[in-house]
């Protein structure tokens, strides 16, 4: 009997031809409000989710760590102290970046810097922060939003935020900076402000270059204007008035212009003009994520992050997030022959098991991105932290589970692929 041919989808059509280009886009009046792009890339068939863990009978490891402690070891003695990027993290977890939307500023983002601050979490700062709302010292509120959130969606409120939180040698700030961000100056501002200096004096404040998202692998950012603040703003970036219908206006960023010298002289220029400060480069899931790492490498990045296409956005369209780029699993395949010393991988991070999994598979840490920001809008004194208990209990459990006790002892042999790759 032969398939049956799917259905054709008459009613995304139809709302084409009501709407027109804002069709390609999520619902406008949600941008800001809502967390786009949850993973549709993946689906119900994620490679990664579909592969298991598969403990051995034989645990070497664990007779080892028997003879170390003198007694069976437990759940308990597996140690998750990881080094990310030049920082120390009391868990191979990180906060992935987050940006300039009301979803992740305001109170939510004080909150998780708080918070992550107080778990001696690794934390990046997304891109456009000081564009859209202002380094918070000189400049007055720029949020388009709205004046009520103010210096708290600033870049320094959330640094304030997160170090005055922050445990002795634990954690550390990675700030992000794209095209519109370089324009800012954001990390000349950064690397010199007296408020960063216990960070970098610490060791515990880093650039991240960043090259594309998961989200939207080869286009730049981008953010929903009223017509009023677009006019505002008209001088200052590319808008694009017919896109979003008549109320809203489309700003876009440019993505930045790489090729492998590029990105190596990027590298190299963030070491000499900032020495004291760790360099990380991102990475969209792009065919050639291996080449691109290891150039980054080479260059002399600390860490290098790749995003899979599974990851989570603010804004994007709806094609990219559901059908451009590789998915995390595909890109940590490709990485494997001669993964970095330091890979930090995001894309629909919450739970532990797909968290060890990708530790396995060549990861140091994994980052949490709309689950944190999930688990502070629950609860924005304890959610994350009680989210992260959760995860913590999870890790250990499943790595004393697999006869090891540490994260970095995990290896590919740890994980089995239904289709045997």
């Amino acid at each position: 009997m032969s398939p049956v041919a799917p259905a054709f989808p008459e009613d995304e059509v139809r709302r084409r031809a009501r709407t027109g280009a804002a069709a390609a886009f999520p619902a406008a009046e949600d941008y800001g409000r809502v967390l786009f792009g949850a993973g549709t890339a993946a689906g119900p068939e994620d490679e990664l989710d579909r592969m298991r863990l598969v403990p051995p009978v034989f645990m070497d490891e664990r007779l080892k760590k028997l003879i170390e402690l003198g007694r069976e070891p437990m759940y308990d003695d597996v140690e998750l102290t990881t080094g990310i990027g030049g920082f120390t993290a009391a868990l191979p977890v990180y906060v992935s970046a987050l940006g300039s939307t009301r979803a992740a500023g305001g109170d939510p983002g004080l909150a998780l810097s708080r918070q992550a601050g107080r778990l001696g979490l690794p934390m990046v700062i997304g891109e456009n922060v000081v564009p859209v709302h202002g380094y918070g010292r000189l400049a007055g509120p720029q949020d388009p939003d709205g004046p009520d959130h103010g210096a708290a969606t600033t870049l320094l409120g959330r640094l304030r935020a997160y170090s005055g939180e922050l445990p002795d040698g634990l954690g550390g700030v990675a700030v992000q900076q794209s095209t519109e961000d370089a324009d800012a100056e954001v990390w000349n501002l950064v690397y010199s402000d007296p408020a960063a200096r216990p960070l970098l004096d610490s060791g515990r404040l880093a650039f991240e270059l960043k090259t594309g998202q998961g989200a939207k692998p080869g286009l730049g950012g981008m953010t929903v204007l009223d017509a009023a603040t677009a006019t505002r703003l008209a001088d200052r970036y590319g808008l694009d008035t017919a896109a979003l219908g008549e109320r809203y206006v489309l700003r876009s960023s440019s993505p930045g212009t790489f090729t492998a010298e590029i990105l190596r002289q990027q590298v190299r220029l963030m070491r000499n003009n900032f020495p004291r400060a760790r360099i990380w480069v991102k990475l969209h899931p792009g065919r050639d994520v291996a080449e691109a790492a290891r150039v980054a490498v080479a260059a002399g990045a600390d860490a290098v992050t790749v995003d899979g296409a599974e990851g989570g956005t603010g804004w994007a369209p709806v094609a990219f997030t559901d059908r451009v780029g590789l998915p995390l699993a595909a890109c940590l395949r490709r990485l494997a022959a001669d993964p970095p010393p330091c890979l930090l991988v995001s894309g629909r991070m919450w739970e532990g098991t797909r968290a060890v999994k990708s530790l396995a598979l060549g990861a140091r840490a994994i980052g949490l991105g709309r689950a944190a920001l999930l688990a502070v809008a629950e609860d924005q004194d304890r959610g994350l932290i009680r989210f992260t208990e959760c995860l913590a209990m999870e890790l250990r459990l499943l790595i004393s589970a697999l006869g090891k006790y540490a994260p970095d002892a995990l290896d590919a042999q740890d994980v089995w692929h239904p289709d045997g790759d």
